[in-house]
């Protein structure tokens, strides 16, 4: 590999881990349209594997509830992450990522997660960890996130004090 080819993959590469901090910060920001452009305009999401307690996930709200699954669509996945996710308080966590160039416009990952999610009024933390599997997509000249698989390997729920 010559040192124009290292430096193009590492230059990629490193476009990858900046579209993945985009998407963290967007889903803990909440910032939802940055969220949806860190995705191309037909990606394959799920499954989600989430590993809440049922009790958590009673506390959705109905209109928050259902699977993640492609025959819902993206604009669903969306909706459910603004209404669940929207009102707690979320750190999500990427770790050494394993990013694979598969072409010019085509790249596969799998990032280790830690996630934190506090409902508020209800006094409950979650701490999770996990991976992502994700496959990318230049678009326009910008890496996009082409699909997206969450699995959990453990989920720990304490209760905290209620914060208003």
């Amino acid at each position: 590999m010559t040192d124009t080819q290292l430096r193009t993959r590492t230059e990629e590469i490193e476009a990858i881990k900046q579209l993945k901090a985009r998407y963290f910060r967007a889903l803990d920001t909440k910032d939802w349209d940055a969220f949806r452009d860190v995705f191309v305009d037909d990606p394959q999401i799920g499954p989600i594997e989430n590993g809440f307690p049922d009790y958590l996930l009673a506390l959705r709200p109905p209109e928050a509830r259902g699977t993640v699954t492609n025959e819902t669509g993206f604009d669903a996945f969306i909706d459910r992450n603004r209404r669940f996710i929207g009102p707690l308080i979320t750190t999500h966590h990427g770790h050494q990522p394993e990013i694979e160039l598969n072409g010019a416009d085509e790249a596969t990952g799998i990032w280790a997660m830690e996630d934190v999610l506090v409902w508020r009024k209800e006094g409950y933390r979650l701490r999770g960890t996990g991976h992502y599997w994700e496959t990318y997509r230049k678009v326009d000249d910008e890496w996009k996130i082409a699909s997206l698989k969450l699995t959990r390997l453990y989920v720990y729920v304490e209760n905290i004090e209620a914060l208003e």
